[in-house]
């Protein structure tokens, strides 16, 4: 302060500072294109670990690859090695229990959009899917937007609050393409079933307006870059043993 030397101690502590600094830059990567002189990096650093762990489970990898989805879904063991994998991978979306959240489907009960055959299940992680609910508001208007859901909810066995069931259901003929005529989904679409308990994006009758209003779009990112074939076999096997245990 004011005109006072600064202690010796802090200067050397600047001084240590800069150095630091300067080895750092030297040693790792941090300025531009330059790759340091060991040539470390946190990408390397991460490949590095995932080759080790592919030589220390490949083999039991190996193994379990070669066993149906249907049996390795009755083995505790197998199942563990699935569900950590799952953990890792897919619970930011569906939930550490896979429970699912609005807009995710949960993978604990027995409402399948893509079905639920071990094949299917696979299919869906290993290659995705693009799942689309078109806009139909502009096309229904207000009044032909109201009977349809009425409409739609009654096909699951309640009462609607509002609109005509019956002037829905001439409309729903458009829908029918996707969900059929009794509204009961089509697997190959990813269409859902409207006639069970099960919604994707809620139930309640201002909701299901708003996914007809407005349409829906969901992604399913494939999985086959980001596992390998092996641990989506053993994924496939814990989420099949969700709904079948």
């Amino acid at each position: 302060e004011y005109n006072n030397p600064l202690p010796r101690w802090w200067l050397w502590m600047f001084y240590i500072t800069i150095f630091y600094s300067i080895a750092y830059l030297v040693v790792y990567p941090g300025m531009g294109k330059y790759p340091g002189t060991f040539g470390w990096s946190s990408a390397g650093q991460h490949q590095e670990e995932v080759d080790a762990a592919n030589e220390q489970f490949g083999p039991i990898f190996a193994k379990y690859a070669k066993i149906d989805v249907e049996e390795l879904a009755k083995d505790e063991k197998p199942r563990t090695m699935g569900q950590r994998i799952f953990a890792n991978t897919c619970f930011a979306c569906h939930g550490s229990d896979a429970r699912g959240a609005p807009g995710y489907p949960n993978l604990t009960d027995n409402d399948w959009l893509y079905g639920s055959t071990p094949d299917e299940i696979k299919n869906s992680i290993t290659n995705g899917r693009n799942g689309m609910m078109p806009a139909q508001g502009v096309m229904l208007g207000e009044q032909g937007l109201k009977d349809v859901v009425a409409y739609v909810v009654s096909l699951s066995g309640r009462t609607p609050v509002a609109g005509d069931p019956a002037a829905g259901k001439e409309k729903f003929m458009v829908c029918s393409a996707c969900h059929g005529p009794e509204g009961k989904g089509n697997p190959l679409l990813g269409a859902p079933d409207l006639t069970d308990a099960v919604w994707l994006y809620g139930g309640s009758e201002g909701m299901i307006a708003k996914t007809i209003n407005d349409g829906r779009t969901g992604v399913m990112p494939a999985h086959r870059d980001i596992l390998t074939a092996e641990q989506i076999h053993l994924v496939t096997a814990y989420i099949y043993s969700l709904s079948n245990h």
